[in-house]
């Protein structure tokens, strides 16, 4: 070490041809976590099992002194504890989150970070404050164009040290639709630390950056924010020398809870023949899912799951379902999903650098032998 930053957190990069997992990703591994898939069967995640990514620490916080700074180009800054929080109508919101980065892990060339497979998920009831109350009770000022959130989680990143900070959108951050809450209870519980106590945002339909954790400074900004997580990270690149495009909404994607059981180091699974019940999850942020589809020859054909009904949920995973006839033999069984305004997951691999919105149809080994 040469005592700079940057001897510490080197640039992003992309793994080399026939490069393996190292143990700096191993280690991020080790502290997040997916949902293991057989959770698909709930409607709502438990905490312990919900995906959870923590780019630097989980901070140490006091929900007594805790308060939460509304400013900058507001007529009347606001600094409101919790108490003070839970006196505003509370609402509770279905919401499915999803890393950005979920996918990542099966992407060739495999971008260096931290390693998801399909498992970055969950679903949970939501229940705070909507910023568009806090915002209005501030009175934004014209002239302004976004919303810049602040966390307590601290850390250095490629080289910058940082608080993590995302913006949003002045339109989206005022909207009903989505309409975005400043939580502090998940599944009618307090926060767990690892999930934001005692405050976060929660951006339905977008992808788990913008849900800014610890959340400590809600600032109004005149122009459009430049830090790390928003102008460096967080985009859509092919290439390290590019701007790239910010990635914002969630992707359609399907996962399916995988069937009969598991040979424990493959995940491979085994049924036994006969009636098989194919069932599990589908998504996305941009409109109801509305179609689900299976395969079990590999993609050479399909046949139409039954798709449950988003509402009352709309910013909620919606169940699917199909009955599939198992005869001996080895399978690769295949799930895509297409939402209302037509967008479909990719049977071909889609790359960029970041590893981001990797919604390839998921592929899931199947043998089917006599008991």
């Amino acid at each position: 070490m040469d005592g700079s930053l940057e001897s510490v957190s080197g640039p992003g990069r992309v793994a080399e041809p026939e490069e393996g997992i190292s143990t700096q990703e191993l280690a991020l591994a080790a502290r997040n976590h997916g949902m293991p898939l057989e959770g698909l069967r709930y409607d709502v995640t438990p905490p312990g099992l919900h995906y959870v990514l923590v780019h630097y620490d989980i901070p140490a916080l006091d929900a007594a002194g805790w308060e939460l700074a509304v400013g900058g180009r507001v007529r009347t800054p606001l600094s409101l504890d919790l108490t003070a929080l839970r006196e505003y109508q509370a609402v509770t919101q279905r919401v499915t989150m999803e890393c950005a980065g979920n996918g990542r892990a099966r992407l060739t060339p495999r971008p260096v970070s931290q390693p998801w497979l399909v498992e970055a998920v969950g679903t949970a009831d939501w229940t705070g404050v909507p910023l568009r109350m806090l915002l209005d009770e501030a009175g934004v000022e014209p002239g302004a164009v976004e919303v810049v959130f602040t966390g307590a989680d601290h850390g250095v990143e490629r080289g910058v040290e940082q608080d993590y900070r995302r913006s949003l959108p002045l339109a989206v951050a005022v909207g009903d639709w989505p309409e975005v809450l400043v939580a502090y209870a998940m599944n009618g519980e307090p926060l767990p630390p690892q999930h934001g106590f005692p405050l976060r945002l929660v951006v339905p339909g977008w992808y788990g950056m913008a849900q800014v954790k610890w959340l400590r400074e809600v600032t109004v900004a005149d122009t459009p924010f430049t830090g790390f997580q928003q102008a460096v990270a967080y985009r859509f690149r092919q290439s390290a020398d590019e701007p790239g495009e910010p990635v914002t909404r969630i992707a359609p994607r399907a996962l399916m809870v995988p069937p009969g059981f598991p040979d424990f180091m493959s995940r491979d699974r085994v049924v036994r023949p006969g009636l098989v019940a194919l069932e599990g999850r589908a998504w996305s942020g941009y409109a109801p899912v509305e179609r689900v589809e299976v395969s079990a020859d590999g993609g050479n054909s399909w046949m139409d799951a039954d798709v449950g009904r988003q509402a009352p949920h709309p910013w909620a995973w919606a169940s699917w379902r199909v009955l599939w006839t198992a005869s001996p033999g080895e399978y690769v069984l295949m799930v895509r999903a297409t939402d209302a305004e037509g967008r479909a997951q990719p049977l071909e691999q889609p790359w960029n650098r970041g590893g981001f919105a990797n919604n390839l149809v998921q592929h899931v080994r199947v043998l089917c032998v006599s008991a």
